[in-house]
């Protein structure tokens, strides 16, 4: 039995806490975030901030870790800062998702009830794909990114590190979104998207443009 440590302790995390707990061979053990000065117990579950990490990891081998944060960015920020090797982040699955047989899943990726993910889709690291989201055959999700509920991905489609694709928004085959860029809510992509825009609309079009 895995022993699972998700770093945050809000929404997005509780939502982790049920896909972990749907899982036969692992269990929430701890969830850590630095709104918290000191470790304590709360039910079953070990709470304290986030530098505690490191005693457990020391003090136990069954140690593995998920990153409960909803935001790309930060979710990268945490990873980098941690500085563990890659293995120490675990896959995390719904009993009640549906994943090909071929697909990859990236360390430290979330998929949450209902989402399906086809033959040959390549998912990034610390990604999150959402309740009832569609992510197609031969599509790739590049790292920390976040396909949103009833999000749908079209066969072929690639997206860059730190993509947003917002709810129930659509793209069509063989589209490219670029590099920390964000589709918004029931947009339809039919054309590729540059890095670091903001997308909305049918047919989508730039709203914003970070400048980064």
């Amino acid at each position: 039995m895995r022993k699972i440590v998700i770093i945050g302790d809000s929404g997005h995390a509780k939502v982790i806490a049920d896909v972990v707990n749907s899982n036969d061979d692992m269990m929430v053990y701890a969830r850590l975030d630095d709104k918290y000065q000191e470790v304590f117990v709360e039910g079953e579950l070990l709470k304290g901030p986030v530098n505690h990490l490191f005693e457990l990891i020391g003090s136990d081998s069954k140690i593995r870790i998920v990153i409960g944060i909803g935001s790309n960015i930060v979710r990268k920020k945490i990873v980098s800062n941690l500085k563990l090797p890659s293995e120490m982040y675990v896959s995390a699955i719904h009993c009640d998702a549906i994943v090909s047989p071929s697909a990859e899943i990236g360390n430290g990726t979330v998929v949450m009830p209902g989402a399906v993910v086809n033959a040959d889709a390549k998912i990034g690291n610390h990604v999150i794909v959402n309740s009832g989201s569609v992510v197609e055959h031969d599509c790739v999700v590049g790292d920390y990114s976040h396909i949103s509920p009833n999000a749908v991905l079209t066969g072929g489609v690639s997206t860059g590190e730190g993509t947003h694709i917002g709810a129930s928004a659509s793209i069509i085959p063989l589209k490219k979104v670029g590099t920390w860029s964000i589709v918004g809510a029931g947009a339809v992509v039919v054309s590729d998207i540059e890095d670091n825009v903001t997308v909305v609309g049918m047919p989508a079009r730039v709203v914003k443009r970070e400048g980064l």
